[in-house]
């Protein structure tokens, strides 16, 4: 009998791994990048991105890889990738997570598991992935069934980016991984919801504007746009309604109308600060004044309140894409709507508020005295605060006023250092603020790498503290190996100083475990092929940046700070 020659089977149509068919259901949710620590528990999610237009960006910590994937999920609204192996590698990856979940940031984490018939015996790195993820994740989920791997990263996108957006966290069995799972195809990414209000809500919203005197607005969460930001504040600024953003929120709106004069709109426009630490006391003096707070996108919460005890009891407007979670205090009118896109319902209204003319321009005049630049007034006790013995911050802020370029991105983690940047830096472009409101320490040099791979053509900049610096300062390699290129300014004051500020107030004279031993950055910085630079002058800032920017490498310039400087200048307003 002559040999027949078997039937040509479509590609399409031949099983897949479930490993593969995870990275091919990635690829069709439009992924573009998966950060991550190799670990042999997803050996075959390894293999599947082998021949992906899936970028495998590998990092040198898990802390690292999940920091880099938050910041990739705030400023894409597609929910960030990190790929971590169980135990150890899970643990690493916690805080970013918690970070994603508190920041309301969509991301998902894949962790590779130990073999299923291992389950219940104390197997190597064995742990519970619900026990450990259930309490700060909006989903944890197991892979048991390999031909569910491309539904469960569909459905797993879906609830990361829907309503408050958050973590996701995707357990996945080594030998399940190996298993056949269908065909290569995937499933149809699902649909995300954005919930629009009603015409009866606006109407609603519409008379309690115009019944008040103060009424101010405070914006927040994900997934702003230029244009919702921009008819905001054209929309407020015309009505004379102040405009304050939630903490480490401050890019969803512009913070001056550089179109304003064509729109027939006088001044810098409407926006008034950021409430939150190191909000100015005038931000904290609106929150209590007002007649009317309408909150978009943000809940009324801890750090924004003050420690839940500003702005609770005034007539409250809350709009949100999901439920109230998140929010204290009273609550008038609740709109289930998302924030951007409400907002441009709003500004087609024919609400005419009648507020508060005087009000709004004493805001606008003390927001303005707050975030200009001045020179530290005069030496501290350590000696001279500037000069050539130590940088001034704040001068450094005044240069980077003059030379960052309108879209740029910043990124810091924790610590006093963050208190210059969100103070004197101003915001133009949505998507340009990528910061822990969590007060996570070590997201700033992780984010940076990611802000300059997702968008390679703006300027990205990280202010990162001594402390904050070397929790995860070693993504400096990743940086270099993958071509991430950013300017980070190391403020080296030998110590973690929001700690020692603490210890001053309630033990002072008595600093216990706050003293840091740091190395020579700028050296560190040229070992792993980044750019490094030492800089000791006021004087001398300008050029080094210059320089900086100009090497087309990861730079990093040392800033040496008076380590008696805990914070800008203090000036009541």
């Amino acid at each position: 009998m002559a040999n027949v020659a078997p039937e040509p089977v479509d590609p399409a149509e031949r099983p897949l791994s479930a490993g593969h068919l995870i990275v091919a259901q990635l690829e069709r949710e439009g992924v573009r990048r998966v950060y991550g620590v190799p670990g042999e528990s997803f050996l075959d999610v390894l293999d599947g991105l082998h021949d992906s237009p899936i970028s495998t960006v590998v990092t040198r910590h898990e802390g690292g890889a999940g920091f880099m994937a938050l910041a990739e999920g705030r400023l894409t609204g597609l929910p960030g990738v990190a790929m971590v192996t169980r135990g150890p590698g899970a643990a690493n990856a916690f805080i970013a997570v918690h970070t994603a979940y508190q920041d309301a940031t969509p991301m998902l984490l894949f962790v590779g598991l130990i073999p299923v018939a291992d389950r219940g015996r104390e197997a190597f790195q064995e742990f519970d992935l619900t026990g450990w993820f259930g309490s700060t994740a909006k989903k944890v989920v197991t892979l048991d069934d390999p031909t569910a791997a491309a539904r469960i990263v569909a459905e797993s996108v879906q609830v990361a980016r829907s309503g408050r957006p958050g973590p996701v966290v995707i357990g996945i069995p080594e030998d399940v991984l190996t298993l056949p799972a269908g065909p290569s195809g995937g499933v149809r990414p699902l649909a995300v919801a954005r919930p629009r209000a009603a015409e009866a809500e606006l109407k609603e919203l519409v008379r309690r504007f115009e019944r008040a005197r103060r009424p101010l607005v405070v914006v927040g969460g994900e997934e702003w746009t230029a244009e919702s930001g921009q008819e905001l504040m054209r929309w407020a600024t015309r009505h004379s309604i102040p405009v304050l953003a939630d903490f480490r929120a401050y890019d969803a709106v512009p913070h001056d109308l550089e179109d304003g004069p064509e729109h027939g709109l006088e001044g810098t426009g409407a926006y008034v600060g950021s409430l939150g630490y190191g909000r100015g006391d005038h931000a904290a003096r609106l929150l209590d004044e007002a007649d009317l707070t309408v909150f978009l996108g943000a809940p009324r919460g801890d750090v924004l309140s003050d420690g839940y005890t500003r702005g609770l009891d005034s007539e409250t407007v809350l709009v949100l894409p999901g439920d109230a979670q998140g929010h204290s205090g009273r609550i008038d009118q609740f709109v289930s709507a998302h924030a951007p896109t409400f907002v441009l319902d709003l500004v087609t209204t024919s609400a005419s508020p009648d507020a508060d003319v005087a009000w709004f321009g004493a805001a606008r005049e003390a927001q303005s005295r707050f975030t200009t630049p001045a020179p530290t007034p005069a030496p501290t006790a350590s000696g001279d605060s500037g000069g050539d013995t130590y940088v001034d911050l704040t001068a450094v802020m005044a240069v980077l006023r003059e030379e960052l370029t309108p879209d740029a991105v910043i990124t810091y983690g924790a610590g006093n250092h963050a208190l210059w940047p969100a103070r004197y830096l101003p915001h133009r472009a949505p998507a340009s603020l990528v910061a822990p409101r969590n007060g996570a320490m070590g997201m700033g040099i992780p984010a940076a790498v990611a802000a300059s791979l997702a968008f390679p053509g703006r300027e990205v900049v990280s202010v990162a503290g001594d402390g904050c610096f070397l929790m995860n300062g070693q993504e400096l390699a990743t940086a270099v190996g993958h071509g991430a290129v950013f300017v980070a300014l190391v403020v080296d004051n030998g110590c973690y100083a929001t700690i020692r500020e603490h210890q001053e107030g309630a033990y002072p004279g008595r600093p216990s475990g706050t003293r840091l031993t740091n190395p020579d950055f700028a050296a560190w910085a040229r070992s792993y092929g980044a750019y490094g630079e030492t800089v000791t002058s006021d004087r001398d800032f300008r050029e080094a940046f210059l320089r900086a920017r100009a090497s087309g490498l990861p730079a990093v310039l040392h800033l040496i700070q008076d380590p008696a400087v805990r914070a800008p200048a203090t000036t009541a307003f």
